[in-house]
């Protein structure tokens, strides 16, 4: 269950990823992570502010996977942005991960409202994600929850462009612009919250192509976010989930089919906007 996308930098990237939001329970991470690698995952997503950095790394310190087949991302929380902060999060991060480098580390969040002059955080926690690229302790940096405006303002001083752009994306939010533009610079986009905390389940279309497919809801979701060139990161505790979601690879929705899915778009975002975010 390893298929690949090839990043900007050539680094391959498992085309689905196992999310770890709001997983902060030890006793979740173990059963939930355990089962995610038992079926296949490789590619496990966290970040700082999750607060289950160290269950993760005792897992994969513990799970019998070499280091180098898993696909490890973090992500530098907003009040931790600035140069030297990053540095600084940067080595937590590791410490508690049980790893002495990163494969996708990201800026969070553009933190619009968090800093007089955020377009200049940025900047700043980009320098200092640059560093720790070039001297080999990450594979890849990108970020998360930018739009085009933010991507803009990063590329002013930026040396390495992003290789990765995690945003919010399901069949309510396409982000057809946002993912046109991460394309046509070599971005590759990565999608959270694919199930739209639970409200796929409520729609009669995504019903009718679950039983059209014979499948679930989710592989539904999760294939068509997938043959749109985008990493969906799959997230639950439930076992049987997590084997489910992960079984998207034997079929493939018809142009037909994608179409009736895009149009859902005017449901639109269901998580923080960007600019509107005051964390």
């Amino acid at each position: 269950m390893n298929p690949v996308f090839e990043l900007s930098n050539g680094v391959l990237i498992p085309q689905l990823g196992f999310g770890t939001w709001q997983i902060k329970e030890l006793s979740d991470i173990k059963t939930a992570l355990t089962k995610a690698i038992e079926v296949g995952y490789r590619h496990i997503d966290t970040a700082q502010v999750y607060g289950n950095e160290e269950g993760i790394g005792e897992v994969l310190q513990s799970c019998g996977i070499p280091r180098e087949e898993l696909f490890i991302t973090t992500k530098v929380w907003n009040s931790s942005q600035g140069y030297e902060s990053t540095l600084k999060a940067f080595a937590q991060s590791c410490q508690k991960l049980q790893t002495d480098y990163i494969d996708l580390y990201l800026i969070h969040w553009p933190a619009v409202n968090l800093h007089a002059n955020y377009q200049h955080m940025n900047q700043e926690t980009w320098r200092a994600m640059e560093e720790l690229y070039r001297l080999g302790k990450v594979r890849a940096i990108g970020v998360s929850n930018f739009f085009g405006h933010h991507l803009d303002s990063l590329l002013q001083t930026a040396t390495i462009r992003p290789m990765v752009n995690q945003i919010e994306l399901h069949p309510g939010n396409p982000a057809n612009e946002l993912v046109s533009k991460c394309q046509e610079l070599g971005i590759l986009v990565e999608a959270y919250s694919p199930m739209m905390k639970g409200k796929v389940f409520q729609i009669d279309l995504l019903l009718e192509l679950a039983n059209k497919y014979q499948r679930t809801v989710p592989q539904i979701v999760l294939r068509w976010i997938l043959d749109r060139g985008i990493v969906p990161l799959s997230k639950s505790i439930t076992p049987e989930r997590i084997e489910q979601n992960a079984q998207i690879f034997d079929f493939e929705l018809s142009q037909e089919d994608h179409e009736r899915i895009n149009e859902l778009s005017t449901i639109g975002r269901i998580g923080t906007h960007p600019d509107h975010a005051t964390f």
